[in-house]
């Protein structure tokens, strides 16, 4: 099969690939929908994933597609069956499993991450960690399944009431799902801060009340003013953003991926002060059932956020050129 294959920091080509033996509880999948996610840019360059990344190896744990064999012991799904797969595979053992932190495992496999993902035309994934897609449902709807439930997995960790004023630090693609959940939540009063001017228009229509740019006065404004902030960006100055904008009893989700490197200048005293909820959110641990739900019953538009679409053999240059081509979400499509 033909596959974009991460051969090393910053270098990733299209090649010949052979595609992964099918073990037995495993399915094989003919791709259909990949998308390109922010954690994929940071392997890229040389950072780790949700797990440790050692090359050679294809890259894509957003991905759906047609499974095409079953291995031994699979009953549970059959060849034509259109599905989402979520990447995350848990050992079932360590002390973090068997205590209900899945996603904390100490012995964490993904698909994309530390086994060959969806950027190529054929993906082997266990079949317990796929899920049927309705019919009416695309498949880069499909695909976006995988980051629509880490979007879920965090929402689930705020207290977000109709009194509430919720800021989101960042209107990119993670932003405007969480947007649409916070909308559907029923908060007082949702402020969106983001500097691309270009996105204000957008995210109003998804549902925001204000959108604002983080300008000097706006950050000044914004002191102490929300109930719940979402930081989705992952940068110094949006993080410590989130801590000077929550106000007394806020709860700060710090939801963007920043590099393991950065540091940020935090007050202990406000935190205490303001008696402030800091909360982390670490992948997406049994979500992608109501992640697929929320796609398909409209509570969360898809397709209208998706700005790129690529084909395989684009990747190389796209996964360069990714910083610099505006991308609100893209899509590998087959």
């Amino acid at each position: 099969m033909q596959a974009a294959v991460l051969q090393g920091k910053h270098h990733i080509e299209v090649v010949a690939w052979e595609p992964a033996e099918l073990m037995p509880g495993e399915v094989r999948i003919r791709v259909q929908g990949c998308g390109i996610c922010g954690t994929d840019q940071h392997i890229y360059h040389g950072n780790p994933g949700s797990a440790a990344v050692t090359p050679p190896i294809v890259l894509g744990h957003e991905l759906a597609g047609e499974v095409t064999e079953c291995g031994e012991d699979v009953t549970q799904l059959k060849v034509g069956d259109r599905v989402s797969v979520d990447p995350n595979i848990y050992c079932g053992s360590c002390r973090y499993c068997r205590n209900g932190q899945l996603n904390l495992c100490d012995r964490l496999q993904a698909v994309g991450v530390t086994r060959d993902g969806g950027m190529g035309e054929y993906c082997v994934a266990p079949a317990a960690n796929c899920y049927l897609l309705p019919d009416s449902m695309s498949f880069v709807e499909g695909a976006m399944v995988e980051p629509l439930g880490c979007v879920l997995h965090g929402f689930k960790k705020l207290d977000i009431r109709p009194i509430h004023t919720v800021l989101l630090i960042g209107g990119g693609f993670i932003g405007q799902l969480f947007l649409q959940l916070v909308k559907k939540q029923g908060a007082a009063r949702i402020i969106v801060s983001d500097p691309a001017a270009e996105k204000h228009a957008a995210l109003l229509a998804l549902g925001a009340d204000e959108v604002v740019s983080p300008t000097a006065d706006v950050v000044e404004q914004l002191k102490s003013q929300a109930d719940v902030v979402i930081e989705c960006v992952g940068r110094p100055e949006s993080m410590e953003l989130a801590f000077e904008a929550a106000g007394k009893g806020g709860q700060v989700l710090l939801f963007g991926v920043a590099s393991p490197a950065t540091q940020i200048k935090v007050s202990p005293f406000a935190i205490f002060a303001k008696e402030l909820r800091v909360l982390g959110s670490f992948i997406n641990p049994h979500t992608h059932e109501e992640a697929i739900a929320l796609i398909q019953q409209g509570i969360v538009s898809i397709e209208p956020l998706i700005s790129h679409k690529f084909k395989l053999a684009d990747i190389p240059q796209v996964m360069g050129d990714y910083p610099k081509m505006n991308v609100n979400k893209g899509v590998i499509v087959y």
